[in-house]
């Protein structure tokens, strides 16, 4: 069974990451029948479209989640299965499966588009971009709070498109990755405190936060590590980490906001919700550089961890010790 979930060896396993990373920088947007076909967004409109029309209840948000998981995961099986007759044909499958289930290249763009928009003085260019990547309403917020939205913004989708379903990538192949990024799906299209999803979106939030506690942590551990290469104080960011990490309602992002604002040493706020640093200064553009410079970092970081562990991984599966 687990022959044709996982890479047969570690060069598979970097040549389809190389591959699915190779077609995200090449192709970071998705249009027409690309978009169409999409899992992240037929799961979206799916869970939407189900939230419309059943009742506003508990039982009927589980029962979106488990209609959506599972229409969209078992073709994704049966695909990979038919394929990993030609193992060439399961490379190309499971890169593609992989593309999807990542995106990183997309979110730099919005990023830097930020900066370059604050750097110029164009407030409502940047505010047109953030408003890409963040939910919380932009349109009165001055540079500091623009600037402090995108790093989060920057390193809480670092996690939820890359670090996250890599993680899930290494123990369970692609289909683990594609699962991570349907259940980061139903929380973004459900996962809300409103009176409207309040009911329907607990089941989805609470799975997303239980799938992504791990890797979150392992990229705020890797960012704390990694903070003197971009001119930081580990010391800093580690106390931020274990002062402030849980000042947000999110547990995931209250860890990862935390390290990067004592390495960056900049004060990460939403207005009238929480505040992490706040003995720094709201960041400016040129900290949104730095912050996109510690994301690369870390990625190429979190892609050498995941390659070493998937080494042990395959180690054990080569030596039958996991059936």
């Amino acid at each position: 069974m687990i022959s044709w979930l996982l890479p047969k060896d570690c060069t598979e396993f970097l040549l389809v990451l190389t591959v699915a990373m190779v077609m995200d920088f090449i192709y970071p947007y998705h249009s027409g029948l690309m978009l169409i076909i999409h899992p992240v967004h037929t799961s979206y409109v799916m869970a939407l479209k189900l939230h419309k029309h059943l009742p506003k209840t508990k039982a009927s948000g589980i029962m979106i989640w488990f209609i959506v998981v599972i229409t969209h995961t078992v073709p994704y099986v049966l695909i990979l299965y038919l394929s990993s007759f030609n193992r060439l044909l399961w490379v190309l499958t499971s890169s593609y499966i992989l593309k999807v289930s990542i995106s990183l290249r997309l979110l730099l763009i919005h990023v830097r588009n930020v900066e370059f928009g604050l750097r110029s003085g164009d407030i409502n260019y940047a505010r047109q971009y953030v408003s890409g990547i963040v939910r919380r309403d932009v349109s009165k917020l001055g540079e500091g709070h623009i600037a402090s939205a995108t790093i989060e913004s920057l390193f809480e989708s670092l996690v939820d498109g890359f670090t996250s379903p890599l993680l899930y990538y290494t123990f369970l192949g692609p289909i683990g990755a594609l699962l991570q990024r349907l259940v980061n799906s139903l929380d973004s299209a459900l996962g809300y405190r409103t009176d409207e999803f309040i009911n329907t979106g607990w089941f989805s939030a609470k799975v997303d936060t239980i799938i992504n506690y791990i890797p979150s942590r392992v990229t705020s551990l890797l960012i704390i590590l990694l903070c003197p290469l971009v001119n930081g104080s580990l010391k800093r960011s580690l106390t931020t980490y274990l002062r402030d990490r849980g000042k947000t309602e999110s547990v995931n992002a209250g860890s990862i906001f935390a390290s990067v604002s004592g390495c960056l040493s900049v004060r990460l706020e939403k207005i009238n919700t929480y505040c992490i640093g706040s003995e720094f200064n709201l960041p400016k553009h040129e900290d949104i550089s730095k912050s996109v410079r510690l994301a690369l970092i870390t990625t190429t970081s979190y892609i050498f961890l995941t390659y070493l562990l998937f080494t042990t991984y395959n180690t054990f599966l080569e030596g039958g010790l996991i059936a």
